[in-house]
């Protein structure tokens, strides 16, 4: 399998030829980013091809942690509205030298925070560069923030990461926390030779089928949510929507509600992400009457995790629970999850 192509700076297009110090030309080595499977399916699919990652250091400040990691440059798809055709796919530039990716989690209940902006300076000597990073899915890493970006050749780079508060709400043990951000700070070193020898490997025989490559093991946490069994409260029903799926619980007897919550907790088909930056409402209905209709709030646990929420006049056998996206998630995605989530029906279920 040819893993690399080498680039030329002289009439290269679609892919980085120029790193280092503008005016100076060099060869320069990238993998070859396979065409696009034609025909993909309108789910969750293999993507054409998985690279690997290196870590580039860690940070903490009070009960923030982050870590960055990068890659190589690649696609991705931002998010404009909430369908296919307000997509916009970002493809490599000429300038890009490399994937960057930070994913930021809460020290004392390890729980992943898939919310919130995140803005990275690097600088290396008198060169600096700033980005606000794009929140993202990717079928390896689950949630994280990360964007495409140039470099000033092999070096040692210093990063300054600035964290936003969250304006989600956080419950349990993350009540009252990470409402203000902080600013955190680490050093690497980078060098071509470093991120050429990551892997990249072609997913021919796969590709474009329904599924998900595995998550990358990595000594951190990862953003996950609970499966069914370990859901609280009364279990109510699962259902399926723009290939995400959606598991619905009633809680009794919780802070999280002066009488039930009604709990929306929707995840990835295959790897149990959370898929945050969607609007989602509900309607409840007994005997023929309303006993709720109104919008589910996006909210961060450390034992669901992120889920949407709202509290209900109880729920009890013979009710009818309808869900409905109001609005498809707008976190931005890899390869593989860009035609999932967005044509997404409502949902009724039946209270057993």
């Amino acid at each position: 399998m040819n893993r690399r192509r080498f680039l030329q700076t002289a009439g290269v297009t679609g892919a980085a030829a120029l790193a280092g110090c503008s005016g100076m030309f060099q060869t320069r080595t990238l993998p070859n980013e396979p065409p696009m499977v034609k025909n993909r399916p309108d789910a969750v699919y293999y993507p054409t091809h998985v690279e690997g990652m290196e870590m580039a250091g860690m940070a903490k400040q009070g009960r923030y942690r982050l870590a960055l990691f990068y890659s190589f440059p690649h696609r991705f798809w931002l998010m404009g509205g909430g369908t296919a055709k307000q997509q916009e796919k970002v493809t490599v530039q000429e300038s890009d030298d490399l994937h960057l990716m930070a994913s930021v989690w809460d020290a004392k209940t390890k729980t992943v925070l898939p919310a919130g902006d995140v803005r990275i300076e690097l600088s290396k000597g008198d060169w600096s560069a700033t980005r606000t990073m794009w929140p993202m899915l990717s079928q390896n890493m689950g949630f994280h923030f990360g964007d495409n970006m140039s470099l000033d050749g092999d070096g040692t780079y210093a990063a300054e990461i600035r964290v936003a508060g969250l304006s989600v709400r956080r419950t349990g043990a993350l009540a009252g926390q990470f409402g203000s951000g902080a600013t955190l700070s680490t050093k690497f070193e980078f060098t071509q030779d470093k991120l050429d020898e990551l892997s990249f490997k072609r997913l021919d025989d796969k590709k474009g089928k329904k599924g998900a490559v595995p998550a990358m093991e990595m000594e951190m946490p990862m953003s996950r949510v609970p499966p069914k069994k370990d859901l609280p409260g009364r279990f109510v029903g699962e259902k399926s929507s723009g290939d995400a799926k959606f598991l619905v619980a009633a809680v009794s007897d919780t802070p999280l509600a002066n009488d039930t919550y009604l709990l929306v907790s929707p995840r990835t088909p295959y790897r149990r992400y959370p898929i945050p930056m969607m609007s989602l409402s509900a309607k409840l209905r007994r005997g023929g009457k309303s006993v709720f209709d109104g919008a589910l709030q996006p909210t961060l646990d450390p034992d669901i995790g992120y889920h949407y929420g709202a509290n209900v006049k109880g729920v009890e056998s013979g009710d009818e629970l309808t869900v409905l996206v109001d609005s498809p998630p707008q976190v931005s995605r890899h390869e593989g999850y860009e035609t999932a989530f967005l044509s997404m029906p409502k949902m009724r279920f039946s209270v057993s």
